[in-house]
């Protein structure tokens, strides 16, 4: 449905020459090749200024990427230009951060803006305007004007302008950036319901990995312009590849050991250390009493220095920070009865033992 081929995109900054005498450029996206499915939701996370916007803008090709190939609905759009790039766009909508909507008209007339840009009849319109302002619950505010309704409801309204014209693809660039928790998660409901009942293809850029975690069934994680590492999201959760997703990871989890004890942790280890292990569980192994087991079997006391369970959409996670403690043949011998049994077992490093 959404793929990107090697798409890279650099700007120039005018007015600005490196120490050659050549403008200077910034290259915002790097050999991008990138695939979402028909019916499925896309997360893009990264921190400010990853490229993530430019990305997204370059999926409707708002930004002409520099390099490479943007398809969409099976249309090739970078061969496209003119009126028959802008006939390929009534294919995609796209949400904003900041809602965009006019303010000097109605709740209905905002909606039908993109219809009426297209020539459709009015008789049409109502009858395209009216189920769109049902599906988002604000039928009874078709009269009002956006300066009447609540950020969340500005955003609803921006939903049904974009599914005005049937698209198949929903971009959302930020959507709930500007909303606070509880309104936020009721645009998510929305967007996982729509996606639901109309079979949409969404792909949104966020920063903010509850986002991730509501509603997307895979994410990416962008970085200096470049795609880093990608994955299901039950399985970035449980094991990120890459130190940035771990850091996002564990800044959202915030599942992180005492810092008394990260300053004594060292990398390698030694017959008088013992390791700090961060672990994962998800699937049969959460229910399993894997470390009592351990303890028993292995022959090493296990202190528990943080543990939670998170939901990741139909799947739970349990996460847990824990010293291992015993000979290194015992914690070694332990190690790796962690690792085959079902869970994700990362080393933090080692501290040295008081005996």
């Amino acid at each position: 449905m959404i793929r990107l081929h090697n798409v890279s995109k650099t700007y120039t900054l005018k007015g600005r020459r490196d120490d050659g005498g050549s403008p200077r450029t910034v290259q915002a996206l790097k050999h991008i090749d990138f695939h979402v499915p028909a019916g499925r939701i896309h997360g893009v996370i990264g921190l400010s200024g990853a490229g993530k916007s430019t990305l997204i803008r370059c999926v409707n090709l708002l930004e002409r990427p520099t390099t490479g190939i943007v398809t969409v609905n099976g249309q090739e759009l970078t061969a496209l230009s003119g009126p028959a790039l802008n006939a390929a766009r009534h294919g995609i909508g796209m949400i904003f951060q900041h809602f965009n909507l006019l303010t000097s008209r109605t709740v209905f007339a905002n909606v039908a803006l993109p219809l009426e840009l297209m020539g459709m009849r009015r008789g049409e319109i109502r009858e395209r305007v009216t189920p769109l302002l049902e599906l988002v619950g604000l039928d009874d505010k078709a009269s009002q004007y956006p300066a009447q309704l609540s950020g969340g409801q500005k955003q609803r309204v921006a939903i049904a302008r974009a599914l005005a014209s049937r698209p198949k693809v929903l971009l959302c660039d930020e959507a709930t950036s500007a909303l606070d928790p509880q309104t936020t998660a009721s645009i998510l409901a929305l967007l996982r319901d729509i996606n639901r009942k109309l079979g949409l293809t969404i792909l949104l850029i966020t920063h903010e990995m509850e986002v991730v975690k509501s509603i997307c069934h895979r994410v990416s994680l962008i970085s200096d312009g470049e795609l880093v590492e990608e994955a299901e999201v039950g399985d970035f959760f449980t094991a990120p590849q890459t130190r940035l997703g771990r850091d996002f990871l564990n800044d959202f989890l915030k599942l992180e050991p005492p810092r008394a004890l990260i300053d004594r942790l060292e990398e390698n280890p030694s017959r008088h250390s013992h390791p700090v292990v961060r672990l994962a569980f998800s699937g049969d192994a959460v229910s399993t009493p894997l470390i009592s087991r351990l303890a028993r079997e292995c022959g090493v006391d296990v202190s528990i220095l943080q543990a939670k369970v998170e939901s990741i959409q139909e799947r739970t996670l349990g996460l847990m920070i824990a010293e291992l403690m015993g000979s290194s043949d015992k914690t070694r011998e332990a190690l790796d009865y962690l690792e085959s049994h079902d869970l994700h077992v990362e080393v933090l490093g080692h501290v040295q033992r008081n005996d």
